[in-house]
């Protein structure tokens, strides 16, 4: 990965172009640190450094076994951040995640009640199989995630900064889960799936992960730099054909659009504008990750289903026909490359 910006606008402020330039070189050593314990999954490290970047959280979609759980750990160590795991089990509470207030008495025999920080209280929270979880439980990240805060006894507590929620979700295990309903699903910036590593990937994990030394990541960032990558990405320009890529993006992919009924008659609702707001961020992170100052709508097309997919639902009849989110969202990219 080169540190140097490719085809940078002349009419660009030389003092965003540096910082680029600075913040690209720092975004890839910390690829490579990732990648000295995370094999392959490319495409799912990139993903995932995009949603910090663009200041979001991300939801990790994989079966078992796919170093879902290492990866947040791995960013946590790299990029200098608090990084604490929550285990989504059915009797979680929500005080066991966002904490408590205890009752204390001090030396003159005097109490008064104390608030215990609770486990989000961190600058990059797992939350492990998040759908294990009741609803009720589920919504206590609900304000987290938004807002930056939370509330206890009426009381505010703001969360530190940057603060970033990786959940993971197992896809095929149903039986005892919650699904996360839609209000949730969208204050993902990202939806990541993870599969399955590749042959060379999966015979690099063999040989590396089961002798007798593992391999430790090294802090390249640290909370500080994160947050003025996240500033530098909201600088970044837009051109107006990225805008307008995004706008037919995202309206194509409601119920009854206009020049789209042979595809959107598949859906039960679509994205709102918070996807649009979410592929402006996310366009941006990715170009400069890419070694860019500006997006282009290849990078829209590459980030459509990450930010789509999880904000779009198909019809019974459509499920029923073996119809997939990827491929209805597949036929309205295809009109962005025509």
């Amino acid at each position: 990965m080169t540190a140097s910006i490719a085809q940078a606008p002349t009419a660009l402020d030389d003092a965003i172009v540096r910082n680029a330039e600075a913040t690209l070189e720092t975004i890839g050593r910390a690829r490579d640190a990732i990648h000295t314990v995370i094999f392959g999954q490319e495409e799912v490290v990139d993903l995932t450094l995009v949603t910090l970047l663009s200041g979001g959280h991300g939801l990790l979609v994989g079966v078992p076994g796919l170093a879902k759980t290492k990866l947040v750990e791995t960013l946590g160590a790299v990029l200098g951040l608090d990084a604490r795991r929550v285990q989504f089990t059915p009797d979680l509470m929500p005080s066991d995640i966002l904490g408590s207030e205890i009752l204390d008495e001090g030396a003159d025999r005097r109490r008064s009640f104390r608030f215990v920080k609770g486990p989000i209280f961190a600058q990059l929270l797992m939350a492990d199989e998040i759908n294990r979880a009741s609803p009720r439980t589920q919504s206590a990240l609900l304000q987290a995630m938004q807002e930056q805060h939370i509330s206890v006894s009426g009381e505010r507590h703001d969360l530190p900064k940057p603060f970033h929620v990786l959940a993971t979700q197992n896809p095929i295990e149903q039986e005892g889960t919650y699904p996360l309903p839609e209000a949730q699903l969208d204050r993902f910036l990202l939806q990541i799936d993870v599969a399955y590593p590749d042959r060379d990937a999966e015979r690099r994990i063999l040989i590396e992960t089961t002798g007798a030394d593992d391999a430790k990541p090294s802090a390249v960032m640290s909370a500080e730099h994160l947050m003025n990558a996240q500033r530098l990405v909201r600088r970044l320009p837009v051109g107006e054909t990225v805008v307008e890529a995004i706008l037919d993006l995202v309206r194509s992919a409601r119920p009854g659009s206009e020049g789209t009924s042979g595809i959107t008659d598949r859906l039960l609702w679509g994205p709102g504008p918070r996807a649009s707001q979410a592929l402006m961020l996310a366009v941006r992170a990715r170009a400069l990750i890419e070694g860019r100052v500006a997006p282009s709508v290849d990078d829209v097309i590459t980030l459509a289903e990450p930010i789509l997919k999880h904000r779009m639902a198909l019809t019974f009849a459509a499920r029923a026909d073996g119809e997939t989110l990827s491929s209805v969202i597949g036929r309205l990219t295809d009109r962005l490359r025509g």
